[in-house]
């Protein structure tokens, strides 16, 4: 019985270790991306903070220089949170180009696979023909053996 063997069974394999290499970045760049998101969460929460300090010093004994250094710490935290924001939009941009390059891998296993499922049913067909014309030569065989002996 002859042996299926796929011509472009290396690139096949090739095509998986990239696949699975674009899935390990895309992960590390989703990890990334949360971190920078939970960092934005700590800013906005100092923020916060700094704001109801904020609040409650003004509400007190008026006292210039504190109110002044709370309102300094609150601006400071909104920079900090908008420098956030576009790192987080630059992550997000690069989550998206690692999901892209997984899209292409996986796009592009799946062509060879296809190849090999083509190639494969194709090995079939010729292995159902040989035998096919064995079993028509046997018969044929037979039949004028048959004959022959008849004479």
């Amino acid at each position: 019985m002859a042996k299926f063997i796929f011509k472009m069974e290396s690139i096949l394999s090739i095509k998986y270790k990239l696949e699975d290499q674009a899935k390990a970045e895309y992960g590390m760049e989703v990890a990334k991306l949360r971190e920078e998101e939970r960092k934005l969460e700590v800013l906005i929460a100092k923020k916060e903070a700094y704001q109801d300090a904020l609040t409650k010093a003004v509400q007190d004994a008026l006292i210039i220089r504190e109110i002044k250094v709370l309102e300094n710490s609150v601006e400071n935290a909104k920079y900090n949170i908008n420098v956030q924001k576009f790192v987080i939009k630059q992550q997000q941009q690069r989550v998206d180009q690692a999901r892209e390059k997984l899209d292409n891998a996986m796009k592009e296993r799946k062509t060879y696979e296809k190849l090999k499922e083509k190639a494969f049913e194709q090995f079939k067909m010729e292995i159902e023909a040989q035998e096919r014309k064995e079993i028509d030569e046997l018969v044929s065989f037979r039949f004028r053996s048959a004959q022959e002996s008849e004479e």
